[in-house]
């Protein structure tokens, strides 16, 4: 396990798990997200993780158009890394979940380590008045659908954004998900640091307490040895002691309001920065210093904020070429289900020949 002197702060600004109803500081519009983002980012978040939602009734949207409503300005706005969920929200399509990220080709996106229960149901029996129809069916829907989250479903993510140049957050709710991490490890597929996110006390996936935080940690170092940076994810109320315990063992460490609602015991947080000051205290309590995004970068080995591929004029060496002479290259549409989720660079050699590269 990397040690590190600075430790990342990351910000879940709005995620798909909680709803309108059970915040009124919930983002919901793209200027509210903005406005958290921006925020969270200048209180000392490096790292910032994106969801969006329907601007009329909140409810979670993969759909690029509504990212394209604020991406933007956040990027041009800040220095953040950002991160774009492929989770979006549990009860969505494999599909629907891969668009933005394949769309933005971000430095970072999330990806989920397994399929599992993701139970939410419960929360009906703290907030019974909800606003919108939608809050009740997702809520219930917890109780009898699964999170997916296949073998083949983490392949075709994993692939298609490296091909793009993006780099992962792995996203680890149980143990289990540390071994199939490991499985793609064992077959040469990731590109190294691995940077595992211990996503802990979602009802189907690990407790979040400190004995569980200690095993996995341990079957991670077993498994990735020192060739990983990891974090801490806490739901709800066990965000900042989670948070707290991990950072004093090494990790890295994520608030916002995707984890939780809550700024303390009883006090709902009105902006993801309230949090992000909040355990930015933590750490330089425990006298850690907080890395910027350029040192989280770094870290990470992330391809930049300014440094989109140019699929125009990249250089390659292939067997029918001349080292670094220029290619012909053009976009040909991936598909997964018969529908189109990408687009492939695609070498002509000769008319009638066509090679398929990655990089």
């Amino acid at each position: 396990m990397a040690k590190n002197k600075k430790v990342i702060i990351s910000c879940a600004v709005t995620g798909a798990i909680h709803t309108p109803s059970m915040s009124e500081y919930l983002p919901v519009t793209a200027e509210e997200v903005i406005e958290h983002s921006l925020a969270a980012h200048e209180a000392g978040a490096a790292v910032l993780h994106l969801h969006a939602r329907d601007e009329v009734d909140g409810h979670p949207t993969q759909d690029p158009e509504e990212f394209q409503k604020f991406l933007p300005t956040i990027q041009s706005s800040c220095d953040a890394v950002i991160n774009i969920t492929t989770g979006g929200g549990p009860q969505m399509t494999v599909e629907e979940r891969m668009k933005p990220a394949m769309h933005f080709k971000p430095e970072l996106a999330s990806l989920n380590m397994g399929s599992m229960n993701f139970g939410l149901f419960p929360m009906l029996k703290k907030h019974n008045q909800l606003k919108f129809p939608w809050e009740k069916e997702m809520l219930e829907r917890s109780k009898y659908s699964l999170f997916k989250n296949t073998f083949e479903d983490i392949e075709n993510i994993m692939t298609l954004g490296y091909e793009n140049g993006t780099r992962f957050e792995f996203e680890c709710y149980d143990v289990g998900h540390l071994y199939n991490l490991h499985y793609f490890h064992r077959e040469g597929m990731l590109k190294g640091p691995y940077f595992i996110q211990f996503v802990m006390g979602i009802m189907g996936g690990i407790g979040a307490d400190t004995d569980n935080l200690l095993h996995m940690k341990k079957t991670a170092d077993k498994l990735f040895g020192d060739n990983y940076e990891w974090s801490v994810v806490g739901a709800g109320a066990t965000q900042m002691r989670m948070n707290a315990t991990g950072a004093s063992l090494g990790s890295h460490v994520r608030v916002g309001l995707e984890d939780s609602l809550w700024d303390g015991p009883g006090k709902l947080a009105q902006k993801n920065a309230d949090q992000v000051k909040r355990v930015r205290d933590i750490l330089e309590g425990l006298s850690l210093e907080v890395a910027t995004s350029d040192e989280a970068r770094q870290m990470l080995n992330l391809k930049g904020k300014d440094k989109p591929l140019d699929k125009t004029m990249m250089m390659f060496t292939l067997k029918d070429s001349k080292p670094g002479e220029p290619l012909l290259l053009h976009e040909e549409p991936i598909y997964l289900d018969d529908k189109i989720i990408g687009l492939s660079l695609i070498h002509i050699s000769e008319p009638t020949r066509r090679t398929p590269i990655s990089y």
